[in-house]
């Protein structure tokens, strides 16, 4: 039966078997993020289409880590200078060269860790920017559905999928299609991703700043800047990384 408590009761085995199934992962994954910050490091989060949800979890949010940027396909406008009308391409995702300008006007660090996030893992510009990533040298954090990208062939010319060339892989637990709900005449309905992805990047912060306390280091994380004295906060902290931060509205 279609219905919120359908939903609710087919999302929470999903999440059980996530947390049992990645612990291994999210600790690896912590570990990479955790030596990179410790280090004066930045994340780099990438995501495109509704992956992007996941790397704006784990960016510049309340109760997240401060040294953290958020990539998209919209940066080859927003900070580029491609006209505006390329990004009514709703396939862009699919061409591999623009990874190279998302990842140069990043302009990261060798000390940076990357996570790149994908539903299916196989897109150019996914493929091409983890390749990318990898080539110098950065940690990658791949966070994907392990069964989608399984079924699926790869779009990038390498024939690699994401899942390939990351140092970590997180399985987001989506099935194949990524909704949950089974309709009668075929096809389904109510995607989980987006609801496993926030939980993954969550459980990853939580990580990171555990490694800090163990240290015996204070994590760089933002207030709310809807409370007295957030905006102050957040700005003495995102001065020890300027000109690293890309914050926009």
């Amino acid at each position: 039966m279609i219905s919120a408590q359908g939903y609710a009761d087919a999302v929470r085995p999903v999440l059980d078997r996530l947390l049992d199934s990645e612990a291994d992962g999210i600790t690896r994954a912590a570990d990479l993020i955790a030596d990179s910050l410790r280090d004066g490091g930045v994340l780099q989060a990438f995501g495109a289409g509704h992956s992007e949800a996941f790397a704006a979890e784990l960016v510049a949010r309340a109760g997240g880590l401060v040294p953290t940027n958020r990539l998209s396909v919209r940066d080859l406008v927003m900070h580029g200078d491609a006209p505006r009308d390329v990004l009514a391409d709703p396939k862009l995702e699919r061409d591999p060269s623009i990874a190279h300008q998302i990842y140069a006007l990043a302009a990261p660090q060798p000390r940076d860790v990357f996570v790149v996030a994908s539903q299916s893992g196989i897109n150019g510009s996914v493929v091409e920017l983890a390749a990318l990533v990898t080539e110098r040298g950065h940690p990658l954090i791949a966070v994907t559905s392990v069964e989608h990208t399984a079924r699926v062939a790869p779009r990038h010319p390498s024939g690699h999928r994401l899942a390939d060339l990351a140092d970590v892989v997180l399985d987001n637990g989506a099935p194949y299609g990524d909704a949950l709900l089974p309709l009668e005449g075929g096809g389904a309905v109510c995607a989980v991703s987006s609801v496993t992805t926030a939980l993954l990047a969550q459980l990853l912060t939580a990580e990171v700043v555990r490694r800090f306390h163990q240290a015996g280091e204070v994590p760089p994380i933002y207030l709310s800047a809807n409370v007295p004295g957030g905006d102050e906060h957040n700005l003495a902290l995102e001065s020890r990384y300027a000109g690293r931060l890309r914050r926009t509205a």
